[in-house]
């Protein structure tokens, strides 16, 4: 196990925004500003300081920027990005003139969408998943932009055949999926059009110890709530893991975009993990349903063989989950709603 036991916010947010050598290396290849486009969301914080943390660290401080751009609804999280050095620039992504407003960054990271509460609202997914991308990709047809996706645009697969692959075709399950897979053909239009330069990021599931579908399930374990395994199957990976394999897909956008899958190396079943939270909480884990044959599953293969194994293992953390939440750790009320078969969050 990793010699780390996170016991405060601040010093959780530290370990999952620390650069990597490939981090470094990333971004001492790149020149000029580097934006964050939906900042506010979980992962944006993180990413952000990790690329601050890395300029710094090459002694590029000063000479170029780490923009965090998000809507920024109060004082409290602005000041979270500018105490470490982020600049900030708040903006309403879904409006054309803000985007317009945008200085040229010739570095993206595209993190802004929307996934709950928008099974009975599917003009929200239309805005955020498809319109939205549609003003970044024109306002930053030059710029070389990596885009977060997500994996739920392949196919539920059996976890026999090892996930999804990049080569796979796409088959959304839900309004959700689809419009994510909408969003991924904003930039291939743009590709074709413009000859605008990105990369797709396949990502399910990033973990934080206060949200992520190992604390839903921990959440539900310590509370001796049932844990439905209908949806048996699941990836996931580290959320550090995941920011760093983020970033290094930089250097690699092209047009037709790069489609990268990005998730950690096993295929875990539900029903283990329930029962691994419920020996580390010494209760019996409530387990209700049966697997379905099938799920959502990606293989990682291409990103691991390019940045390297994530670092961090499952059991390290079902393990530092179920430490913070037994001291007391908060989190951010958001459940994944991974047991969803149907698409509709």
């Amino acid at each position: 196990m990793l010699p780390f036991s996170p016991a405060t916010d601040d010093a959780l947010d530290e370990y999952l925004s620390r650069p990597t050598v490939g981090v470094r290396e990333t971004v001492g290849g790149t020149t000029g500003d580097i934006a964050v486009l939906g900042a506010g969301g979980k992962m944006g914080f993180h990413l952000a300081w990790m690329l601050q943390r890395a300029v710094e660290d090459l002694g590029q401080a000063g000479r170029r920027s780490v923009v965090a751009v998000s809507r920024f609804g109060s004082a409290e999280a602005r000041e979270r990005f500018e105490r470490r050095g982020i600049a900030v620039r708040s903006a309403d992504l879904c409006e054309g003139d803000a985007v317009a407003a945008l200085p040229d960054f010739p570095n993206v990271f595209f993190l802004a969408g929307m996934k709950f509460g928008t099974a009975h609202e599917p003009g929200l997914l239309e805005r955020f998943n498809v319109a939205m991308p549609r003003l970044v990709a024109e306002r930053f047809a030059d710029a070389a932009i990596v885009a977060l996706s997500t994996g739920c645009v392949y196919s539920f697969v059996t976890p026999e055949s090892g996930g999804s692959t990049e080569a796979d075709a796409t088959a959304p399950v839900g309004d959700y999926a689809i419009s994510c897979l909408g969003r991924e053909r904003v930039f291939r239009e743009a590709a074709a059009t413009r000859g605008t330069r990105s990369a797709l990021i396949r990502l399910n599931y990033a973990i934080d110890l206060r949200y992520g579908v190992l604390v839903d399930i921990a959440q539900k374990v310590r509370a001796g709530e049932p844990v439905d395994v209908t949806m048996g199957y699941v990836n996931v990976i580290w959320q550090r893991d995941a920011l760093a394999h983020i970033v290094q897909a930089l250097p690699r956008v092209a047009a037709p975009p790069f489609v990268l899958n990005v998730t950690g190396a096993d295929i875990l079943r539900v029903r283990d993990l329930a029962e691994a939270f419920g020996r580390r909480f010494d209760r019996p884990a409530r387990v209700v349903g049966e697997e379905s044959p099938t799920a959502w599953l990606n293989q990682a293969a291409l990103s691991h063989q390019l940045f390297g194994q994530p670092d961090v293992p499952v059991a390290d953390m079902v393990e530092w989950i179920a430490t913070w939440l037994e001291s007391g750790g908060g989190t951010l009320g958001k459940p994944t709603h991974f047991e969803t078969r149907d698409g509709q969050y």
